[in-house]
């Protein structure tokens, strides 16, 4: 086109048309169309957007110049063509800077999530490796930190354990010899010894509970429930010295005639009588010791009121529960640590083009307006408004029209 002219027509062509001359150069060499694949990569990552910049900033300039004939504010709007030209500079050191930034930011946040993995995984490792000791270790905490008597609690049912069981060994002969005189059969001890183990547990507890209400009505002065529950408990009494604790000194009764020569008659009266003071220095002893405390927990949890529904909160469940909340307030913060630093690697992402095409449209705006439509270079997202936002912008005019 320009050696079929000559004279004035082909320096205003040249004039008009200048980025003819080397765009095609530049584009080809911001390719590496010859080059080898990794370093054409790497010219068309570092090169290609400047360059079309370059090459839309050149082909803006040519009527931007031309305009300065018809223009009003000429100095003014030179200066402001000048300083895009600047804004265009900076926007092209900004991308390259944003590209070795993105690098870092990324490689951190890869290291950061490997660190979060590699640690998370390992705790997890713990936990599963370690949950027996941290179990022995809260139940230890429970039981000695925690207002709830629960030693008192589990030496009650021993101690009711350890009673059925004498008494099961004490009860079996005259049981096995009553049942089978009932039914004419001889009935097995081992497989009677099961029940009658049960049975004698249920009546040990509930000796207990009859006397752990009986000092509660006591307690609270309660005259009728006094009466109603004295009665209960010599009936308990009764049954207990009758047919376990006279059973009990029975079995003793060799022992007396072993030191007495066999002149020592026990009688009823006497056999009664230390069998009651038995029952109750057994009965005395074991409510001083543990029965006064475990008692009423048992009850508690056998009528479903729960353990906090008489006793105060452990201390060990309010460790648990800040240890929850912790743990869940570390959790959280992980992922907020997650999510802050993703979206650090999008702005990281995005900003280093946006400075190009920013300082592209700037360019046509600019022809147009005579203002630039953004502030070279962005720093961060915030910077890039809305459709609404960059039409206010562009027409500052039309906008005050419209509010007057």
């Amino acid at each position: 086109m320009f050696n079929e002219v000559s004279g004035a027509w082909k320096v205003i062509l040249s004039f008009l048309f200048f980025p003819l001359f080397f765009q095609n150069d530049l584009l080809f060499f911001a390719l590496g169309v010859d080059d080898t694949f990794w370093l054409a990569v790497l010219k068309r990552l570092f090169l290609l957007l400047p360059v079309v910049s370059v090459i839309v900033g050149c082909w803006v300039t040519v009527p931007c110049l031309v305009s300065v004939v018809f223009r009003v504010n000429r100095s003014d709007f030179l200066i402001k063509f000048f300083l895009i030209w600047w804004d265009l500079g900076k926007a092209i050191l900004s991308f390259w800077a944003g590209l070795f930034k993105f690098v870092f930011i990324f490689i951190t946040a890869v290291f950061g999530l490997l660190k979060l993995l590699v640690v998370g995984t390992w705790i997890l490792i713990q936990d599963l490796l370690f949950i027996p000791f941290r179990v022995f270790k809260n139940l230890g905490t429970g039981i000695f930190d925690a207002r709830v008597p629960w030693i008192a609690f589990l030496l009650t049912i021993i101690w009711c354990l350890l009673e059925a069981v004498v008494f099961t060994y004490v009860m079996t002969p005259l049981v096995m010899d009553t049942l089978s005189n009932l039914t004419g059969q001889a009935l097995s001890e081992n497989l009677l010894r099961i029940p009658l183990f049960l049975f004698l547990f249920f009546l040990v507890l509930g000796s207990y509970a009859v006397l752990s209400t009986w000092a509660e009505a006591l307690s609270s002065r309660k005259i009728g429930a006094i009466l109603q529950i004295g009665i209960i408990e010599l009936v308990a009494l009764f049954v207990e010295v009758v047919f376990l604790y006279r059973e009990f000194v029975d079995s003793l009764v060799p022992w007396f005639d072993q030191h007495t020569s066999g002149e020592f008659e026990l009688g009823i009266v006497g056999t009664l009588v230390i069998a009651g003071l038995a029952w109750f220095g057994i009965r005395g002893m074991s409510w001083v010791l543990f029965a006064s405390h475990g008692t009423p927990l048992l009850l508690a949890i056998i009528q479903g009121a729960g353990v906090t529904g008489n006793f105060e909160a452990s201390s060990a469940g309010e460790k648990k529960n800040a240890l929850k909340i912790e743990l869940i307030g570390q959790v959280r913060g992980e992922f907020e640590w997650a999510l802050e630093k993703g979206n650090e690697v999008f702005n990281a992402f995005l900003i280093p083009p946006l400075q190009i095409l920013a300082a592209s449209v700037n360019f046509c705006t600019f022809l147009l307006t005579a203002v630039p439509l953004f502030q070279i270079p962005l720093t961060k997202l915030d910077q890039i408004m809305d459709s609404k936002g960059l039409l206010e912008a562009a027409f500052p005019t039309t906008k005050s029209k419209k509010q007057a």
